[in-house]
């Protein structure tokens, strides 16, 4: 199974939201960290607020920061919401549509993948490798991401 961009970038900044747990982390600096762009990161933390997952402070000195704390949040539920209802394959299109002997597997497998997702929250997912938080961390609004000169 293939997870779309937008997917993709709420996964990511999740687990930046994970690593920065207790504070509130601008926008900007998740898009820098992770080389994204900043626009769809916005789409994409809009989405993840709405879900419940990302709570938003707007202002000068706002930023956002998970809702719940990283073990309270699986890569499964991030993934399912974000994906919504979209099926594997577009049977619209097929000449077997309705008819079609295949659908029923499918669906299992997609239940299957998020069943999977689901055994991993974000501090799970952070723990796993022990390079990932230390790498999360440099990016920080407050540290010179790694390779960057630091101004002076």
């Amino acid at each position: 199974m293939r997870l779309s961009k937008f997917t993709d970038y709420a996964l990511r900044a999740c687990l930046y939201l994970a690593a920065h747990q207790g504070r509130l982390v601008p926008i900007a600096e998740i898009a820098r960290a992770h080389e994204l762009s900043q626009s769809n990161l916005m789409k994409v933390m809009q989405q993840l607020v709405e879900g419940g997952f990302v709570r938003s402070t707007r202002g000068r000195s706002g930023g956002v920061q998970l809702a719940k704390p990283a073990e309270e949040i699986h890569a499964g539920a991030v993934a399912r919401f974000m994906e919504g209802d979209t099926p594997l394959v577009d049977c619209a299109s097929c000449i077997l549509n309705g008819s079609c002997g295949l659908v029923r597997a499918l669906a299992e497998a997609k239940a299957a993948f998020y069943k999977a997702l689901d055994k991993y929250s974000l501090a799970d997912a952070i723990g796993a490798h022990p390079r990932t938080l230390p790498l999360l961390m440099a990016y920080s609004q407050n540290e010179t991401a790694p390779g960057a000169v630091a101004a002076g």
